[in-house]
């Protein structure tokens, strides 16, 4: 393989920032001080704590998920985030979400993290929760109530 065939092959796959249009579901989340680095934006572990709270916050508002007392919790098996442009305080992020798949007992959640009237991402990436029985840590099939909030969220 040429050099400009390996260049266009890594180019074509690369990740890219994704429109506003992508995504179902937007949800505001404001940035804190102790966000930002010394380099003068969010640090990067920081993106993944905004994943988990637009995600979990919805799951908790539609009435499908019982941190404190339900029987089913998802635990996080794979996670990505991909960089397009920073974001600091004290700008608001709104986090765009969207499901990309449904399995028997696992969700693909997709976000993207926007900065307050962006249409272009600053950063997308996903997670994938299976979800268990609170007590055994076996997987469980997805709750009704669960599949129900999904539904809203699934992109094809």
């Amino acid at each position: 393989m040429s050099a400009d065939t390996s260049a266009a092959t890594e180019a074509a796959a690369r990740p890219a920032a994704l429109p506003r249009s992508a995504y179902r579901l937007f949800r505001s989340i404001g940035t804190r001080w102790m966000d930002n680095d010394v380099y003068g934006h969010v640090n990067n572990v920081v993106y993944y704590s905004f994943f988990d709270t637009a995600v979990n916050g919805y799951l908790i508002e539609a009435g499908a998920l019982d941190i404190h007392a339900g029987e089913t919790i998802g635990l996080v098996i794979e996670t990505r985030c991909n960089y397009f442009a920073p974001l600091a305080f004290p700008q608001a992020v709104e986090a765009g979400l969207r499901v990309a798949h449904v399995g028997r007992s696992s969700v693909r959640y997709e976000v993207g993290l926007f900065g307050a009237g962006d249409e272009m991402s600053a950063a997308a990436g996903h997670f994938i929760h299976v979800y268990v029985d609170r007590a055994t840590r076996r997987p469980v099939p997805l709750p009704a109530a669960l599949v129900r909030a999904l539904q809203p969220l699934l992109v094809n």
